[in-house]
This record gives C-alpha cells, structure tokens and sequence, in this order.
C-alpha cells in the first residue's frame, strides 16, 4: 500500500483527495494536516511514503515543512509532492530546490493525480514530461550561474548522457528510443546516477543538471 499524507488548510481539499485516494486498492490516506506544523507532527508519527503538501498554509507554511522532512535523515523515505493553485506558482521552484518531488495544481485530473502520487513513490517525479518541461523551463530561467561540473566525476560517459536527457524533460521511455535501449536500461542508468549523485530523486538530479552546467537554458527539445 502507498501510504499518504494530506496537508491543506482547506478542510475541502482534503475531502476530495482523500474520496479519491482512498478509493483506489493500493493507496491508503493515513493523516491529514491543516498547516504545516501539524504535517510535520503527522510526517514523523506516522512515515508516509507520500506527502501531499499545499504551499500556502497558517502557522508553517509548506514550503519550510517540505524543507524540514527533506532535510531530516531520519524522514528519508518520504517524498513531497506539492499542492499549488497555479502551474507557475513561484513557490515551486524554490519547493523543488528544497527537495520536492514534485508538483501538482489543484485542479488537476484525477487520473493524474493517482499517476502522480504512484510515480514518485516509483522515483519518476516530476511527473508528467508535459509539466517538467515548463518547469524547467522556468527553473532555467531563475536559475544561478553553474557551479563546477566536478560532482559528476563519478558519472559514466553515458550516466551523463542520462543525466542530459533527464535534464530537459524526457521520460524513462523516451529516454530509452533516444538512446536505442529498453525502458528497463534507461531507467536503471537513471538510479545508478542518482544514487552515485546522492539525488533523493529525479527532481533532484533535474536540478544538478542545471546547476553542474550539464545542462544550460534553451536545450530543451
């Protein structure tokens, strides 16, 4: 079972997420929170595998919650996905910085919303090609200047054709027909890099891309 938190101070919100999420055999809704220090009290009492966190919440809002799960070692398996009104929210990058998974607008559809909570218990945020692209995008754009590139000393010659590749938006399966391998060997190559970066997931290893200067603005394709 994907085990998931609910974080919203809209008491509406988590209604209709829960409706939906409980629905489903494989995800279970085990807390809700309506602010942040009460999603971190429910993070740590009951481990979730994802936690659904909206931005803007009283008393902590969620973009330092997200910052205290991420930088606590002892929360390591619990992935943030955050919760925005807009797509553009410029909370998001900062969110992804501070090691969100993920994002999502509110409004989405269902079906995505069960994609979304199942790909990145799977390790494959950002989610949709669709919505990393314009992330990136946007992320870009804000971005600072790169940093040296010596983190990725470790990386194989084709890990950091991956990385690329990761790096402007493509999914396992089209990384696979860019490379001419199975989905299974790109998404392989995918962890290996992950792990040998220490990038809790793929938005992470987004964010290094750009930041190593592996990947600059404008080489999205």
């Amino acid at each position: 079972m994907i085990r998931v938190l609910l974080a919203d101070d809209q008491a509406l919100v988590r209604a209709g997420f829960r409706a939906l999420l409980d629905a489903q055999p494989d995800i279970e809704v085990v807390a809700e929170a309506a602010d942040g220090e009460e999603a971190l009290r429910a993070v740590r009492a009951r481990r979730p595998d994802v936690v659904l966190m909206d931005i803007r919440m009283p008393v902590l809002d969620g973009l330092a919650a997200t910052r205290r799960i991420t930088g606590d070692a002892g929360l390591d398996g619990v992935r943030v996905v955050m919760l925005t009104t807009f797509e553009l929210d410029e909370y998001v990058f900062e969110a992804i910085r501070a090691g969100a998974s993920g994002f999502l607008v509110k409004d989405t559809e269902p079906e995505e919303l069960l994609r979304a909570v199942r790909a990145v218990v799977a390790g494959d945020a950002l989610l949709s090609p669709g919505v990393t692209r314009r992330l990136i995008a946007e992320f870009a754009a804000r971005s600072k200047e790169p940093a040296a590139a010596g983190a990725l000393a470790a990386l194989t010659e084709r890990e950091r054709e991956v990385m690329a590749l990761v790096g402007i938006g493509l999914s396992n399966e089209e990384i696979a027909r860019r490379l001419v391998v199975s989905p299974l060997t790109a998404k392989t190559h995918v962890s290996r890099t992950m792990v040998k970066l220490g990038a809790r997931d793929r938005a992470q290893l987004v964010v290094l891309a750009y930041e190593s200067g592996l990947v600059r603005p404008g080489w999205l394709g």
